[in-house]
């Protein structure tokens, strides 16, 4: 059945969808990220989001986890640059008790003080682990150059200074801003529409609106940098500039990238792997930010072979972007985009947290049969009439290894 949505007084949107199944999932978007955090104090929506779990609704946290266990409650979540997320499944019976107790954690968690400099240790540490992970120390390197002073430059570990000035009561006052008004519950079970919405009503129908603004991203495309390592790798980035998720041409511009970009068939796999060995890792794909979209790409090789790598693939998308897609590309690309949305429409849980990023991306909730058929309505002279006025703008080059790809203050185009 196709879902219903509905926002509350309160301001929570709603959205239920029927399935004849034996299991529920549901999926808690709060519009507070990482990008939210005070400035000077980065890491805080991650470190409240651990927090939230140390005791909720007057348990113990450790009898919250029981009353998890006792209900047979696989959760999820975690946190991104732009929201907060819960996810909970099991068994159909069970969606009141799991959703109560997660109204708890969000809305009267206890918040513990003495659990803080706890979890400021476990965030340092992951900033720690980040210094061993070439590729993790390259992606914060993009961010940070790509979004510059904006919330979205840094991860949801946050930052050493950042952590630093994080309190027990700053991090309070930022669980306050949590609320109803931009917030989003998606439900997939097998009950009245209707008593899925009274359920959402009854437990968070009086939440407060909160405080959550829209942080811009701004992206500044064409940056250029090099991080040194001695190491036997070469790792590097390519940013450039993407379309809105909510443009007539955002299905023809990812049946192209799955063309450039989108399993072995691709053009990047068979140019850079396939026919040159040149890399073990080459890909591009859509990144979503701040309700836009960028061109990424990524490369790991060795540093006799990097710069090879980078100008093959610059060479692919260039070749991409003027020539088009042939008909047997633009065939299994269509045939990988359908395929997608069966699959992803599939799992209950794959579909509760689908519906959640699609209100917040689309406003809407997207039907399977819609999205087939939009996506088998693109027509291939579509697809390579955008590519021919697609314009990427000037690519940015983030590398690590021992040299550097691109010298300091060059810009790369395509």
């Amino acid at each position: 059945m196709p879902a219903h949505t509905q926002v509350l007084a309160s301001g929570l949107t709603v959205a239920f969808e029927r399935r004849a199944t034996p299991g529920f999932s549901f999926h808690l978007r709060l519009p507070l990220g990482s990008a939210h955090d005070p400035p000077g104090q980065e890491g805080t929506a991650g470190l409240v989001e651990e927090w939230l779990y140390k005791g909720a609704g007057g348990l113990s946290a450790r009898a919250f986890q029981d009353a998890l266990d006792d209900l047979g409650v696989r959760r999820g979540g975690g946190i991104d640059a732009e929201a907060t997320a819960f996810s909970a499944s099991g068994l159909g019976e069970d969606l009141n008790g799991a959703l109560t107790l997660f109204a708890d954690l969000v809305r009267r968690p206890a918040l513990p003080e003495s659990e803080v400099p706890v979890l400021l240790d476990l965030a340092r540490q992951d900033l720690a682990g980040f210094e061993d992970s070439p590729a993790e120390r390259l992606g914060l390197e993009t961010r940070r150059l790509v979004f510059g002073e904006s919330g979205f430059a840094h991860p949801s570990s946050g930052t050493p200074q950042g952590l630093e000035a994080i309190t027990p009561q700053s991090a309070r006052a930022f669980w306050q801003r949590y609320g109803a008004r931009g917030s989003i519950l998606s439900m997939v079970a097998d009950r009245e529409a209707a008593q899925a919405f009274a359920l959402a009503e009854e437990l968070f129908g009086d939440w407060g609106a909160g405080n959550a603004q829209p942080v811009a991203a701004r992206p500044r495309l064409g940056q250029q940098a090099h991080l040194h390592d001695d190491s036997q790798q070469t790792h590097f980035t390519l940013t450039g500039r993407g379309i809105s998720p909510l443009s007539p041409d955002w299905f023809a511009w990812h049946l192209a990238l799955t063309a450039l970009s989108g399993g072995s068939a691709s053009r990047l796999f068979h140019a850079v792997r396939e026919e040159r060995g040149l890399a073990y890792a080459a890909h591009a794909g859509p990144q979503v930010v701040g309700g836009e979209a960028l061109l990424s790409g990524y490369a790991a090789s060795t540093p006799e072979r990097a710069p090879e790598t980078l100008e093959v693939m610059l060479a692919e998308v260039r070749r991409w972007q003027t020539g088009g897609l042939t008909p047997a590309e633009f065939e299994r690309a269509r045939t990988a985009l359908l395929a997608s949305t069966v699959f992803g429409s599939e799992n209950i849980r794959a579909r509760s947290g689908g519906m959640a990023r699609d209100l917040a991306l689309f406003g809407q909730v997207r039907e399977a049969e819609q999205l087939r058929a939009e996506i088998g309505a693109v027509t291939l002279e579509q697809v390579n009439a955008f590519l021919g006025g697609y314009d990427p703008g000037p690519l940015g080059v983030v590398s690590l290894g021992p040299v550097p790809l691109v010298a300091s203050g060059e810009v790369t185009h395509v």
